[in-house]
């Protein structure tokens, strides 16, 4: 009796202790940056480093194409006389003298610069693309390390819970071991079972750092950040009304990997057509005047020039570009044939989980937590024994843990959903 009536006095504090806010690891500091999943996401564009960044190579292809339509300057070439022998002057540039004058353009035949500008504003498309891909990419990063975070710390609230409980009853077992009225083997399976729920405790804390560290980069930020999520919201998460086709033609339509394979086949198109243009020789137009070097003195003339294709005429570049279409093309085709197998998996996913989580999440979690209230108040009654009571712990604290998890990947497969179709199917 004096056994379980100390018991029953060190759970009694043990459920006045989980009363008072603690400081644990994990938990929102008080400095920390409390943000829904929309303020994130509008953070996240503002601040994200590797964004802005990105945004420069967009400007530096922009660049490229007003280069290309740029037409080259003309060339000017003066010729001075450096010495008269007949007059003993040196530069004599007068009108006894000698200079001639020269300019000449070239003129691109076969449509060469249209077709340079073509293929830049192509290659300035796929960068376009490129950072749109980055930012499908890290906003998927974000949103699920985003509840990965809320979750870890529902778990870890209820471990830091269990411990308080647990740490409390151990040393309960420790003054009564002390007087002799508890053995060694129960004594031992208490700090057994406290050391595995800090083991789990301390690898949850190791995860969530990770993750932490990950959304404060991302968010570039160097406060924690405290994810505020309404769970009863995450209800938009829910399967999709679109048929499966229609989900894989969206994701053929939306995916800038996939738009950007594309590019990478008009690309090798266009540069097949400048490459053909290229073996169309270029004409140079220009003028000349010559002062006294002529058949008569004044002269005036008008130059036209042109390379003669006899050996070289691009024959190399031209095989080389047609071949780059052929292998633009394969990429293409495999990388859409990935992007749909990508979608019915994901698919797949989103379906298994959805099965889990509403066949657990009514009742299960309704019946772990009535058991986990009555396994303390029977075990003081005596009504159970220490094995059964570790067991039934264990089995709670394993229960919670998985069921977060759970939570998490089910908000990770929809997002995970949304990433592989290119576009936002579950708003708020």
């Amino acid at each position: 009796m004096r056994l379980l009536l100390s018991i029953f006095s060190f759970f009694l504090i043990a459920y006045s202790a989980q009363g008072q806010p603690t400081s644990t690891p994990g938990s929102p500091a008080q400095d920390s940056l409390s943000l829904t999943l929309r303020q994130a996401d509008s953070l996240f564009l503002k601040n994200n480093v590797q964004l802005l960044a990105e945004r420069f190579r967009i400007d530096a292809s922009q660049a490229q194409v007003i280069q290309a339509s740029l037409y080259d300057n003309p060339t000017v070439t003066v010729e001075l006389s450096t010495y008269n022998n007949q007059t003993k002057r040196v530069l004599d540039v007068g009108r006894q003298g000698q200079k001639t004058v020269a300019i000449e353009q070239l003129l691109y035949t076969a449509g060469k610069r249209n077709k340079r500008v073509a293929l830049a504003s192509e290659a300035a498309r796929l960068t376009g693309l490129e950072m749109l891909d980055l930012l499908r990419g890290l906003q998927f990063d974000l949103r699920t390390r985003f509840y990965s975070i809320y979750f870890q710390r529902q778990t870890l609230a209820r471990f830091n819970q269990q411990l308080t409980t647990l740490q409390t009853t151990v040393t309960a077992y420790e003054k009564q071991y002390d007087r002799t009225n508890v053995s060694l083997r129960e004594l031992l399976r208490l700090k057994a079972l406290l050391f595995q729920l800090n083991n789990d405790r301390t690898g949850i804390i190791f995860q969530l750092a990770d993750d932490e560290r990950a959304l404060r980069t991302l968010l570039s930020v160097e406060v924690p950040v405290n994810p505020v999520v309404a769970e009863k919201n995450l209800t938009h998460y829910r399967l999709p009304t679109q048929p499966d086709d229609t989900l894989r033609q969206m994701a053929l339509r939306n995916r800038p990997d996939l738009l950007a394979a594309e590019s990478l086949t008009r690309q090798a198109e266009l540069n097949y057509n400048l490459q053909r243009a290229l073996a169309v020789p270029d004409v140079r137009i220009g003028g000349a005047y010559d002062q006294a070097g002529s058949y008569i003195n004044n002269y005036v003339g008008l130059s036209l020039s042109t390379d003669i294709p006899l050996f070289n005429r691009n024959q190399g570049a031209i095989r080389a570009a047609r071949s780059q279409i052929s292998f633009q093309s394969g990429l293409q085709r495999q990388r859409a044939i990935q992007v749909s197998n990508e979608v019915a998996t994901s698919l797949q996913k989103v379906r298994e989980v959805e099965r889990r989580v509403q066949g657990l999440e009514q009742q299960f979690t309704e019946q772990f937590e009535q058991l986990n209230r009555g396994v303390i108040t029977n075990f003081q009654k005596g009504n159970i024994s220490l094995i059964e009571f570790v067991d039934l712990i264990e089995a709670y604290n394993d229960s919670v843990q998985q069921l977060n998890r759970l939570k998490a990947d089910r908000v990770g497969a929809y997002e995970e959903l949304n990433y592989l179709i290119g576009e936002d199917l579950f708003k708020e």
